[in-house]
Order: C-alpha cells, then sequence, then structure tokens
C-alpha cells in the first residue's frame, strides 16, 4: 500500500510531555466497528469488558539504554552515544550508535569506567558491542550509567530525568530488554486492575521486548518495501493455554498494547489456537491483514506514517481510523507514549 495513505497532520502542541496523574485518569476514545466514537477516561475500561474476557499485557521492563562514553582509539578519544536495542547475549548488545561513523570493528569504548569493544558494523547507524562486565555486575552498570531512553519527540523537548524512571515503566514491568516502553501498559494502576478483577477479567502476560521494529521509521514509499527489524517474543505454555480456554468459552482477548497484539498474532494458528512461543518475530500488520487472536485494542495515538498507525488502521479499517484521529485532534487528545489511550472495539463473533 501506498504509505502516503497513513499520514495526517498533527500540531506539535499535541505530543505529550509528561503521563497524567493518576495513570488512569487520562483520557480514553472509544471506537467502535460501526464508526460510533465515546469519549471517556481509561479508569472506565471494566465498563468495556466483561466476565471471561482475558486481558493481555506485554510484561517486558525498559532498559535504561542511552548510554554515553568515548571511543578510545588512537591518542584523540571521541564523544559516542548509544542506544541497546536488543540483547545478543549474556554481554552482547545490538546498538544504535551516533555519530556511527566514528565507530569500526574493534574499537574499545568506555562508558564511565564500563568497559567495551565493538563487535561488528551494520547499517543505518547499527553495530554489535561486548560489554567487559556481564550478569549483575553488568545489570548494575547499565543502571548506574544509562538514561530512560526517552522517544526522540520527547527527548528533544526536554531531557530525561528521575521522574521518567518511573513514568516510562509499567506497574507490572519484569524482564528486562526493551528500548522504548510499552506504552498503552502505562496507564493502569493497581486499582484499575482491582476494578477489572471484580468484573471477572482475567489478566495474563506474553513478553515483547520493544527493539527497533516496532519504532522505526517507514522510509520506504510501499508498505511492501519496508523490512521490520526482528523483536523477541515469549509466549509461554501456561498463558497459551489459558487464552485458548478463555476463547474457547467465549471470552474475547483484549490486547494492551500493539506489542501485547503482535504478540499474540505472531503465535496463533490460521484457525486461531494459540501455541507457546519462544523466538523472534518480525510481524507487520497492515491493511487487509486476517487477525486471529485478537478482538479488543488498547492503545495510545500514533505517529503518522508509522507501522503503528498501519496496524490500528488494520485492526478498524483506514478510514475509521482516519475519522477517529482527526476527533481525536479536534478534542485535544494527547499523543504518543505519555499520552491518552483509544479502545478499539471489533466484533468478535462471540
Amino acid at each position: 500500500m501506498d504509505v502516503s495513505l497513513f499520514d495526517f497532520d498533527l500540531p506539535e502542541e499535541r505530543i505529550a510531555l509528561r503521563p497524567a496523574f493518576p495513570r488512569d485518569s487520562a483520557r480514553m476514545m472509544v471506537v467502535w466497528s460501526d464508526g460510533r466514537v465515546e469519549h471517556r477516561h481509561v479508569r472506565d475500561l471494566p465498563d468495556y469488558v466483561r466476565a471471561g474476557d482475558a486481558l493481555v499485557v506485554n510484561d517486558t521492563r525498559v532498559m535504561p539504554a542511552r548510554l554515553y562514553g568515548r571511543r578510545l582509539r588512537e591518542t584523540r578519544p571521541a564523544k559516542i552515544e548509544i542506544l541497546l536495542h536488543r540483547r545478543l547475549g549474556g554481554s552482547r548488545f545490538a546498538v544504535l550508535a551516533r555519530p556511527a561513523r566514528k565507530l569500526a570493528s574493534g574499537d574499545s569504548l568506555d562508558f564511565d569506567g564500563l568497559p567495551a569493544r565493538v563487535e561488528g558494523r551494520g547499517e543505518n547507524g547499527e553495530a554489535e558491542i561486548e560489554f567487559g562486565l556481564s550478569g549483575e555486575a553488568l545489570d548494575a552498570a547499565l543502571a548506574a550509567r544509562g538514561e530512560m531512553p526517552l522517544p526522540p519527540y520527547i527527548a528533544g523537548k526536554r531531557k530525561p530525568d528521575a521522574k521518567d524512571v518511573e513514568d516510562y515503566q509499567t506497574i507490572f514491568a519484569r524482564d528486562p530488554g526493551s528500548a522504548a516502553a510499552p506504552t498503552a501498559g502505562l496507564h493502569f494502576t493497581p486499582s484499575l486492575f482491582s476494578a477489572l478483577e471484580k468484573k471477572g477479567v482475567v489478566r495474563e502476560a506474553v513478553t515483547l521486548h520493544v527493539g527497533l521494529g516496532t519504532f522505526q521509521p517507514v522510509t520506504a514509499s510501499d508498505t511492501e518495501h519496508h523490512h521490520m527489524h526482528a523483536e523477541r517474543v515469549i509466549l509461554c505454555p501456561e498463558t497459551a493455554a489459558q487464552l485458548n480456554r478463555v476463547r474457547m468459552r467465549l471470552g474475547r482477548i483484549a490486547a494492551v498494547g500493539t506489542t501485547s497484539l503482535r504478540t499474540l498474532e505472531s503465535a496463533a494458528s490460521p484457525e486461531g489456537i494459540l501455541h507457546p512461543f519462544d523466538g523472534d518475530t518480525q510481524i507487520f500488520i497492515t491493511p487487509g491483514y486476517q487477525f486471529r487472536a485478537t478482538d479488543m485494542l488498547l492503545t495510545n495515538f500514533h505517529l503518522p506514517r508509522s507501522t503503528l498507525f498501519m496496524l490500528v488502521s488494520a485492526f478498524m479499517g483506514l478510514a475509521l481510523m482516519k475519522s477517529a484521529y482527526a476527533e481525536a485532534i479536534a478534542q485535544r487528545y494527547r499523543f504518543y507514549s505519555y499520552g491518552d489511550a483509544c479502545l478499539l472495539l471489533r466484533p468478535s463473533g462471540h
């Protein structure tokens, strides 16, 4: 499809620089498949689910993934900034480096006393590095030196600070590995989970470590020519079995965020049966995709021409989503990672 079909005008002042507080006080636009739109708040989510439904969250934990250091080649060190976007092994990471032209295989790096070595160079600023520490010592060193990797549209307006350490992490984050937050999950609070539990909604967790695949800009003019980077996905056997039971009992599956949805769709058979999955996904969902395992989606408002706006357009229809986004802009909803939410409701057939 022509990528320009997914373009729209977004006033810069609609980009949220801080989250709502409390988290579930964020606004929530509810979009029905027949075109109806309601204006609510995330705390109202229990009104749209029923006993026997399942809520699926992504329990990945954001790493303090942005590091500043020096290249030690020759006698003149050069300043280097890296973004860890994928863990390849115990102490080996795929990174985005800036300026990448200053790095070459074999270079020694130093990040405030944390040593590293460049093991390989790729295209578009990508590189592989090996740190001189491993295990808990490396994790502690990264936590001490790393910075929360706020998206460019926030980081370009203000510096990350101590508040972002909490704000840019879901309350259910467990497994470190992401270079960005699964942002729909940022809206949840203990009281909201309690209300959903009282409603009879089951909560299950999957893992997708967010990397370049989710947020890589689409530079091709046609979606067929866009390449998705691989991201690590884990759907354990117990969770797959539980979600299959939910569907057999005519419950609906509500994905919290596009990463949860992409995990489910990566693990589903054509018949909609979920199978355990532990590996990479490069799934790229555009209009025409036949959804197998997801009935509802809670997500934030996304960038124009992004793979995420393409995904929600596939879920609900491009014309409907462009109309809904125009309404969101007119109603002054807050966009992107720290912004408001959108609840998308498809007919489930249940």
